[in-house]
């Protein structure tokens, strides 16, 4: 057991440093060649930070865990909207200003929408997955073309151009994407290890543990990232993380286990997760949209969506006992 636990926190330290190299190196490469901060931030970025849910969702589904790939997905966006976002208002309440976040962020509802249509038969398969992939495909040129139809005037742009590594050659920065990517293999590896060898030995499901254990861990990236753009004013690139984020979890986290290993899921993912996340997503989707000028989440708001968080973690303690 001990060596379990060791292996699911050397994961999630591996995990988070390997996932701001790539992120580091991929941005600086995409640099290099030419490519706006706007369009890096909206794809290079939110791809960095949801690497380490693929990587686990992928190793969790080889390993025929496919609970855990699914509770991992579903958990991270949970955790990212309750948790992350909430105790990132509790520490800066966030303004809303680009227009590109603010179109993000319905599409992150139809996207939520779209994953729940195609699981509610109780079974995630091959072509859920190639749909689901499909649909990642389509939203990064839907963002894409969003943000550069507004990248001389949205404020989104210039954060990102800030926030780029000014000066690294191309070599280093392919030394450091290439690196990111073989640690964050090993430190997933390492992690699905443990957090199936505790699912086991406590005599729960899989998919509980990936909706608390492997999801806190694999967000600490996105807390991370969202508290420090936050802290730096950067409100629409803490705001943009999270929910680039979510989409690719939704779309990339959940579509590769359905390729790799298609299978049907515990009922509770349906009437109980899936809930909750749309529930969530749709909240962020009103306090923060802006109907009526920039879109906020005050401190009161975060501390209703750390509560919230709180209440889930309560139904999931007891559904596991029960």
């Amino acid at each position: 057991m001990l060596l379990s636990i060791m292996a699911v926190i050397g994961g999630f330290v591996l995990l988070t440093w390997s996932a701001d190299r790539t992120v580091l190196g991929a941005s600086a490469t995409a640099r290099n060649f030419g490519v706006s901060p706007l369009v890096i931030g909206l794809t290079v970025v939110g791809f960095g930070t949801s690497a380490p849910e693929m990587l686990v969702s992928v190793m969790a589904a080889l390993d025929g865990s496919t609970g855990l790939a699914i509770g991992n997905a579903l958990g991270s966006n949970i955790t990212n909207i309750a948790l992350v976002l909430g105790a990132t208002a509790l520490v800066a309440p966030l303004t809303v200003r680009s227009e590109t976040v603010r179109r993000e962020i319905p599409i992150l509802l139809a996207v939520s929408l779209l994953a729940y249509v195609l699981m509610s038969d109780g079974y995630l398969g091959r072509l859920d997955g190639a749909l689901l992939l499909g649909g990642l495909v389509l939203m990064l040129f839907m963002v894409v073309s969003l943000g550069l139809r507004s990248r001389n005037s949205d404020p989104l742009a210039d954060e990102y151009t800030e926030e780029m590594p000014a000066t690294m050659s191309t070599g280093r920065a392919l030394f450091w994407l290439l690196f990111g990517i073989v640690v964050m293999l090993l430190a997933s590896r390492l992690l699905v290890w443990g957090a199936v060898n505790i699912a086991h030995a406590f005599g729960v499901s899989d998919l509980v543990i990936g909706l608390t254990i492997v999801a806190i861990g694999t967000s600490m990236p996105e807390l991370m990232a969202t508290v420090m753009s936050a802290r730096k004013n950067e409100h629409d690139i803490a705001l943009g993380n999270i929910i680039g984020s979510n989409m690719f979890n939704l779309l990339g986290v959940l579509g590769l286990p359905g390729l790799i290993a298609p299978g049907g899921f515990l009922p509770e993912v349906l009437s109980r997760d899936f809930p909750w996340m749309i529930g969530l997503t749709l909240a962020l989707f009103v306090i923060s949209y802006g109907f009526r000028g920039p879109g906020r989440i005050n401190r009161i708001e975060g501390g209703i969506l750390c509560a919230a968080y709180g209440v889930y973690m309560v139904m999931i303690y007891f559904s596991a006992k029960a």
